[in-house]
């Protein structure tokens, strides 16, 4: 093996666990799904029966989407193909926030709410730590010499659109969080409040500033956080796919939690973050030495 081909998808062993490890995270969230509500309904989620509907979303873009890009990448990244990374990095940041949402997201401590979902522990703890190797193992074999073009008034247009409607989605939750503390609760959230906080501060923690640095990034080191920049992206489309996916099932079994005003601001969000990525994405130039 010469250096050329370890930067490019790591040693042999690296490729081949982290190509198998791929394929069986994949596997475990079509079971997954196919075990919860959506299908068979054999896990039942200790929470409310209206949190199903959500539920139904998030298995969808697990059975469809989530696990055809792992089993895809890991297939490739067996094969030692180049595209297996730019696949396998645009899931770690999303499964790391769906194992944990559906591992410590429950309501554990509720007497109202029986269910059986702890028996899938391990299954949960599986995509975690695939989660984990698969984001090491992709930031180190990622093209390294990278050439950025983006033009001021583009990139200018683009990140306030991103950044508006970035803060926009966080004033709706916070808005909430601060009913909860003035008045006690909120939308759904005598239902499952372990939900509404551990959402909240994932979005408002997590997925909203990972949306504000991806834009500095862009302004300030936009070559060097190629890498980042891939599996932000990653991590966005992929969590507005399952928000979306989420408000439709709720629309559809007329959730009373529905709130057509979050549908909105998803969707247009979904559609700035393709538009964005398209757009980020034929900004760079990979030189021909690191492809």
């Amino acid at each position: 093996m010469n250096e050329r081909s370890y930067n490019s998808s790591g040693s042999n062993f690296e490729r081949v666990f982290i190509g198998l490890i791929a394929i069986l995270a994949g596997i475990i969230l079509i079971y997954l799904a196919v075990m919860g509500p959506l299908l068979t309904g054999t896990i039942k989620y200790r929470t409310a029966e209206d949190i199903n509907n959500q539920l139904l979303g998030q298995d969808l873009v697990n059975l469809v989407v989530l696990s055809s890009i792992l089993i895809t990448g890991g297939v490739l990244l067996l094969r030692r193909k180049n595209a297996a990374r730019y696949l396998l990095i645009a899931t770690p940041l999303f499964l790391i926030y769906y194992a944990i949402s559906y591992t410590i997201g429950w309501e554990w401590s509720s007497a109202q709410y029986s269910g059986n979902n702890e028996k899938y522990f391990f299954y949960f703890l599986f995509i975690l730590i695939a989660a984990l190797l698969i984001m090491l193992y992709c930031l180190s074999v990622f093209p390294k010499n990278v050439v950025a073009s983006f033009q001021k008034k583009s990139l200018t247009i683009y990140s306030i659109l991103f950044v508006l409607f970035l803060l926009i989605f966080a004033g709706m939750w916070i808005k909430e969080v601060m009913e909860v503390i003035k008045t006690g609760t909120t939308r759904a959230y005598d239902i499952a409040p372990t939900a509404f906080w551990l959402v909240r501060v994932f979005d408002l923690g997590f997925s909203i500033p990972l949306g504000l640095l991806s834009v500095y990034l862009l302004w300030t080191r936009a070559a060097r956080a190629y890498p980042l920049i891939h599996m932000f992206y990653g991590f966005f489309f992929t969590q507005i796919l399952a928000v979306n996916a989420m408000g439709w099932m709720m629309f559809a079994r007329h959730d009373p939690s529905f709130a057509l005003r979050d549908l909105v601001v998803f969707s247009i969000l979904a559609l700035i973050i393709i538009f964005g990525f398209v757009y980020v994405r034929r900004n760079y130039r990979v030189q021909p030495d690191s492809a």
